[in-house]
């Protein structure tokens, strides 16, 4: 592995911890689902440009749409309302390990849709992540502080599930369709629901065009969803992919880091236990499942 490949997947990693940090600062700016029905726009927007100027191929067959679209309904609509919901109720640091815990999900879905074995290592590893997973909500949920906590934890989870609903259509899409235009043409067709559901149930008056926000949204949409996808992708290019996502256990460091820096978040000890197993859960998981799906 060069230098190159490891200095752009540090940075995808990166990236795809600032998410949830800069959703929040811009949920006071614009009400959540017209943000997400944007950032998804901006970014396939950005990945069909990228696609056309280095003259990728437009997926043609039938196939390759329907996979498309339901990746489009899992990883954009599902995963964005999930996401841009969440960051209301649940710290960035919190929200960013759990929604990362993707990997559990993805091997229970791959065993039952693509039928790949799961060893005993893992089960184990599946035991493991989501007994982090509750460590990690516990507190909160016990001191019923805060009423919408486990409504936070159920958009996280709603997310989560999303992303690994669009990583199984993506399995079935590889070698069918360009990873470039498909991403770009998902992203698009999943924002088509968040649009509407933005219009009929939310107010759109209250989006604040102020440099803050356009900010946020052009670093959320350009660089968190169409720059990281592409580094992710080139840099598959010249390393193994499960080598790749080794790298993905620096996603929830970085999150708590950022977490911790910008918004002053603390973790009491049930939840660094958590995040210790959710971690474990996601080694052991990546090093049980016989053909492993993309976290991604």
């Amino acid at each position: 592995m060069t230098v190159g490949v490891i200095f752009r997947l540090l940075a995808v990693m990166l990236l795809w911890a600032s998410c949830f940090p800069l959703i929040t600062l811009g949920l006071d700016l614009v009400p959540h689902l017209a943000f997400a029905a944007m950032r998804a726009s901006l970014a396939g927007f950005c990945l069909i440009l990228i696609g056309l100027l280095f003259r990728r191929p437009i997926p043609r067959s039938g196939r390759s749409w329907a996979l498309i679209t339901l990746v489009g309904f899992g990883a954009t609509s599902l995963g964005f309302l999930g996401m841009f919901h969440a960051a209301e109720f649940v710290s960035p640091g919190l929200a960013t390990v759990i929604a990362n815990a993707q990997p559990l999900l993805a091997a229970l879905l791959a065993h039952a849709v693509l039928k790949e074995k799961l060893t005993a290592f893992g089960k184990l590893g599946l035991i493991t992540g989501f007994a982090g997973i509750s460590a990690i909500a516990w507190p909160g949920l016990a001191a019923g502080t805060e009423p919408d906590y486990a409504l936070g934890i159920t958009y996280i989870v709603l997310a989560a599930t999303g992303v690994s609903i669009g990583n199984i259509a993506i399995k079935r899409l590889t070698g069918e369709a360009d990873v470039v235009m498909a991403m770009g043409f998902q992203l698009l067709i999943g924002a088509v629901p968040l649009m509407f559901l933005s219009i009929f149930t939310e107010d759109i008056s209250a989006l604040t065009w102020s440099a803050d926000f356009v900010l946020i949204l052009g670093v959320l949409a350009i660089f968190g969803s169409s720059l990281a996808f592409w580094l992710w992708f080139t840099a598959l290019e010249n390393v193994e992919l499960n080598r790749a996502n080794a790298f993905t256990f620096l996603v929830p460091i970085f999150g708590l880091v950022i977490g911790s820096t910008l918004f002053d978040e603390q973790l009491v000890w049930p939840q660094a236990i958590g995040i210790v197993l959710v971690l474990a859960g996601i080694f052991f998981v990546q090093h049980g499942v016989r053909g492993k799906v993309s976290i991604q």
